[in-house]
């Protein structure tokens, strides 16, 4: 299959392109940081959750000049797991507002937020039905429907239609996102009994569940015990009718040598694998088939880490999809791969109907290289269908919630070709975080939201980006 180079007209330079004189690498863009700022702060809530624990989704939506944040309250002498509660937060030209929270519902993690073009605002919640209960407990998945025009008016609940009897848990690992120009929405969660499929269901423009069904995850027949791999922490798109899926394995220890190694170091008898990369996707919801599911990336042979970061669906409709990756879990390396080497990516791929026809490091540290390396990115989509990725750097010893270094972003360029990055002088850098995508039915923009958190804060970030080329094609 054949596929074009992009050729860019930078103001100012020669047109260039991979194969051209010029250099394809220069940064065509300027990112100006214009607001930066804490929305509000948070006391950890114990229970194996943090503001940003709906990986995949989004908690900051924008909808004209106003931006929306849900975020999370920690409930004091309230035992986990589910002791926290959902808060919605405005930020107009005067500033960031709390405009609604929950005053009876209890759960355990965040909630994701999209939004529509008319207004339209809905919150993902998964409220327990045992409120006082420690541990483990049945929820109920529901929907909260908001207006921005008048965000502090008395919201509507709303109950998903489901394809069976599920047994809803406070671990959902759930999914909720938009097509801001369909209407229409999809919500996954994960079955609390079973480990071997999602549940999702769709509602259409109309305000219909129309279309329900499951999704099953792989099989893992490579195992010593072949078993079912859960795929989680996932990030979704719906386009149309089509529904696009790139998560993680998610599954106790399955190699027993490492298992027991691994026991004898912490003491826990759960250790849960990020190995494999997952892709598939429905060609069309409505017909509650998907696709098989494609390996896009393993560190199987060296017990490394890999994480979904995001996936974007162009206009041509090929699929990009960003991760982080780990080669080696370095505790294991001297008894079983002594020979291995270290490195710390983010990485990017694009895939063509189930295909994988490009890949490139955004961002590789090799072994001795040095200490910062890349932590955490995300897609950022200009109304020219222009790509740029937003990404951390940080102390590659620190963990993943902790202070980053360094911002950057780079563009898309074509071909596995990034510009070279503009750095961001936070005063404040941001190692993990939500952007306003319009996986979560923000508007492609040149202002790029982020959410995300620093410490116990969580900080806003706007930053303009201003395209100093014009974009004649970006095909693959």
């Amino acid at each position: 299959m054949k596929y074009s180079i992009s050729i860019i007209l930078c103001l100012g330079l020669p047109i260039v392109s991979s194969n051209a004189e010029g250099d394809p690498r220069l940064p065509g863009f300027e990112a100006n940081i214009e607001v930066e700022e804490t929305v509000y702060s948070f006391v950890s809530p114990n229970n194996g959750t943090n503001p940003l624990w709906c990986y995949g989704n989004t908690c900051i939506v924008r909808h004209g000049e106003e931006v929306f944040a849900s975020g999370v309250e920690t409930l004091e002498g309230v035992p986990p797991y589910n002791n926290i509660r959902w808060l919605l937060f405005k930020r107009d030209k005067e500033g960031w507002k709390l405009v609604q929270k929950d005053e009876k519902d209890l759960t355990r993690e965040p909630s994701p937020l999209t939004v529509f073009p008319d207004g339209r605002i809905f919150l993902s919640v998964n409220p327990t039905l045992r409120p006082n209960e420690e541990g483990s407990a049945p929820a109920e998945p529901r929907v909260l429907r908001f207006s921005a025009s008048e965000i502090e008016a008395p919201y509507k609940t709303i109950l998903p239609v489901w394809h069976q009897n599920y047994v809803f848990k406070q671990h959902s690992y759930r999914s909720f996102v938009a097509d801001r120009l369909g209407g229409d929405m999809i919500l996954f969660q994960n079955d609390g009994e079973e480990d071997n499929l999602a549940a999702w269901t769709y509602r259409n423009a109309k305000g219909d569940w129309s279309s329900q069904g499951n999704l099953r995850f792989p099989w893992g027949d490579g195992y010593v015990k072949p078993q079912s791999i859960r795929v989680c922490y996932p990030a979704v798109q719906l386009k149309g009718q089509e529904v696009h899926f790139f998560g993680v394995s998610d599954i106790l220890e399955p190699n027993p040598a490492w298992r027991e190694f691994k026991f004898g170091l912490t003491g826990q008898k759960w250790d849960y694998d990020f190995r494999r990369m997952f892709y598939t996707w429905s060609d069309d919801i409505s017909t509650g088939k998907f696709n098989k599911w494609v390996e896009v990336a393993s560190r199987e042979e060296t017990c490394g880490w890999l994480f979904p970061a995001d996936l974007w669906v162009a206009r041509n409709g090929l699929v990009h999809v960003l991760w982080t990756e780990r080669a080696i879990d370095e505790r294991l390396r001297e008894k079983f791969f002594p020979e291995a080497k270290q490195s710390h990516a983010l990485n990017y791929a694009v895939l063509d109907h189930g295909k994988v026809i490009l890949r490139a490091p955004v961002m590789r540290v090799e072994e001795g290289e040095s200490e910062i390396v890349p932590n955490f990115g995300r897609f950022h989509i200009t109304p020219d269908g222009r790509i740029f990725i937003f990404y951390s750097m940080g102390h590659k010893d620190l963990r993943q919630e902790e202070i980053a270094v360094e911002n950057r972003i780079v563009e898309v360029k074509s071909n596995g070709v990034f510009s070279e990055p503009v750095v961001l002088n936070l005063d404040m850098p941001i190692q993990r975080y939500f952007t306003a995508t319009p996986r979560g039915g923000s508007s492609p923009s040149q202002t790029l939201d982020v959410l995300g958190m620093v410490g116990n804060l969580m900080r806003y970030v706007r930053i303009g980006i201003e395209t100093t080329e014009k974009k004649i094609r970006l095909e693959f």
